[in-house]
C-alpha cells in the first residue's frame, strides 16, 4: 500500500520557522520525484518545491526561495521541507505529492498538514 503522510504543521508566528515531513512507503522512493504543494482558503493549489530523488535536483516557486529548503533522506523514504522566515501569506495546507520520473502526473497524494502564520 503506497502512502505518503506528512507531518510538522503547526501555529508560527511571522518569522518563524517549520520543518515539514512527508514519509513514504510502498513504492521506489529512489525512482520518483517528490514535490510540497499548498492551497490556501480560496486559492487554487500552488508548487511550492520539487526534489529528484534521482538526479538530487531541486526547484522552488519564487515566493519562498531563499526561505525554504527542501531535502530527501533516501534511507528513512522521508522528504522534508524546511521552512524559516515564515510570512501570513504562507499560511496553507501543505501537501506532499510524488510523482514517477519525468512525468507530469502526480501520482501519489499525502493528506495534507496544515500551516498557520500569525501576523
Amino acid at each position: 500500500e503506497v502512502q505518503l503522510v506528512e507531518s510538522g504543521g503547526g501555529l508560527v508566528q511571522a518569522g518563524g520557522s517549520l520543518r515539514l515531513s512527508c514519509a513514504t512507503s510502498g513504492f521506489t522512493f529512489h525512482d520518483y520525484a517528490i514535490s510540497w504543494f499548498r492551497q490556501a482558503p480560496g486559492k487554487e493549489r500552488e508548487g511550492v518545491s520539487c526534489i529528484s530523488n534521482r538526479e538530487g535536483d531541486t526547484s522552488y516557486v519564487d515566493s519562498v526561495k531563499g526561505r525554504f529548503t527542501i531535502s530527501s533522506d533516501n534511507a528513512k523514504n522521508t522528504v522534508y521541507l524546511q521552512m524559516n522566515n515564515l510570512k501570513a501569506e504562507d499560511t496553507a495546507v501543505y501537501y506532499c505529492a510524488a510523482r514517477l520520473g519525468q512525468e507530469s502526473d502526480y501520482k501519489y497524494w499525502g493528506q495534507g498538514t496544515q500551516v498557520t502564520v500569525s501576523s
